[in-house]
């Protein structure tokens, strides 16, 4: 199921250009530019604080918001391009592009693991490791799943692996690598059991090699 859709508030910018532009950072806004939806582009500044904040949560160009600007209709939109600052790899220009509930797009899809507690496998001593946290889709805009969810309840060895066959795919979506099973994650032995099995497996060596030499 689709989650709420997040608004992000911005304001229309009035005039264009660099000079507009430098004065919006003044101002403690960041410029942007909104396009596509056979809609004229609309020129926006977004406060500083509020773009950062968002930048620093992760997946802003994989998250569709809830564009709002005063005097104009709400509009569907998802990033397309954040430039920084060289120096200070701090966001100086933002692009979006508007989208219609049925636009199909490219978006990364977080995985959810549940049930870790309950893992036969990991209830064994096994050890989990994640490949993937994440999967590209394609997806439509009205209907983004919030994630896919991953059952280790379902592992039951230790070396068993969990691969994107194993999870079950939201309805109208499907994956961009599709050609390849590969790995969400795997559960295996840790590292202490791995090392006394190599030991046990060096000293048996050993041990057939000193009884070859006396025969010899």
């Amino acid at each position: 199921m689709a989650g709420e859709i997040p608004d992000l508030q911005a304001q229309e910018r009035t005039g264009t250009g660099k000079g507009a532009a430098r004065q919006a950072r003044r101002a403690g806004m960041v410029p942007g530019i909104v396009f596509g939806g056979d809609v004229d582009p609309l020129p926006i500044n977004i406060p500083f604080n509020v773009l950062l904040k968002r930048l620093k949560k992760g997946r802003f160009k994989s998250t569709l918001f809830n564009l709002q600007v005063e005097g104009q209709d709400d509009v569907r939109v998802i990033c397309r391009d954040v430039q920084r600052d060289v120096v200070k790899d701090l966001p100086t220009h933002v692009d979006f592009m508007r989208l219609r509930r049925t636009t199909k797009i490219n978006l990364f899809i977080p995985v959810e693991f549940i049930n870790l507690e309950d893992c036969p496998a990991i209830r064994k001593g096994g050890v989990m490791t994640v490949v993937r946290n994440e999967v590209e889709m394609v997806v439509t805009a009205g209907d983004i799943p919030d994630h896919l969810t991953v059952d280790m309840g379902k592992v039951e060895n230790i070396g068993d692996t969990v691969t994107i066959s194993d999870v079950e795919l939201p309805e109208g979506s499907k994956l961009v690598i599709s050609d390849r099973d590969f790995v969400i994650c795997n559960v295996s032995a840790p590292s202490a059991l791995k090392s006394s099995g190599d030991d046990e497996e060096e000293a048996e060596v050993e041990a057939t090699e000193a009884a070859e030499g006396e025969e010899a």
